[in-house]
């Protein structure tokens, strides 16, 4: 099991990024809180990872924070969800978010989130309860700051898509949120926190 990279960030692309760790490049997939906290490209970053072996291919997933981990590891415990629903859960909520509409029951608002349906939000709250009460959310590093990349709209736009949202939310979200100059992290941001209002 791969449980922690440490190394240069070599490509951010949500919800994909590239770590070099003493010359071989990790691909990961990280939810968009982990993204929100990186570092610029070329720095130094580490990682908490889960590896999911499958025929097809071996998936590396990574977290800033081991707390965002255990509640990745906790959601894939759940019946009807994998890691890419897994993901795009982690990406709508923070982790204390997370626990508080765990606690309180709030199908409603998982229900906001892109692929849970009534039924499974109600599964995922009934299966967790029990862990509700003894987690605590970890806070992640500060978050970095850069210009506005050239294409910052459609980046945002594939990266909601990969987390399964359909096109026509796709396109009202991110018009939505567009305001010129935004790097995509910050677009991105903005949209999940929209869509589950």
């Amino acid at each position: 099991m791969i449980g922690r990279l440490h190394g240069k960030l070599v490509t951010k692309a949500p919800p994909a990024l590239m770590v070099d760790v003493g010359g071989v490049g990790y691909e990961v997939e990280a939810p968009m809180s982990t993204f929100y906290a990186l570092p610029a490209l070329g720095e130094t970053v580490t990682l908490h990872t889960h590896l999911v072996i499958r025929d097809e291919a071996h998936l590396l997933f990574g977290f800033g924070s081991l707390t965002e981990r255990k509640l990745f590891r906790d959601l894939i415990r759940v019946s009807a969800i994998g890691p890419k629903l897994a993901l795009a859960i982690l990406s709508g909520m923070q982790v204390d978010e997370f626990w508080n509409s765990v606690r309180a029951g709030d199908v409603a608002r998982f229900s906001r989130l892109p692929g849970i349906g009534k039924k499974t939000a109600e599964r995922l709250i009934m299966e967790l309860r029990d862990k509700a009460g003894a987690t605590t959310a970890e806070g992640l590093s500060a978050g970095y700051g850069g210009a506005a990349p050239i294409g910052a709209l459609q980046e945002a736009r594939a990266a909601l898509a990969s987390l399964g949202y359909k096109p026509a939310e796709v396109e009202r979200l991110s018009q939505a949120v567009f305001e010129e100059g935004l790097d995509t992290e910050t677009l991105i941001q903005r949209a999940l926190k929209r869509a589950i209002r």
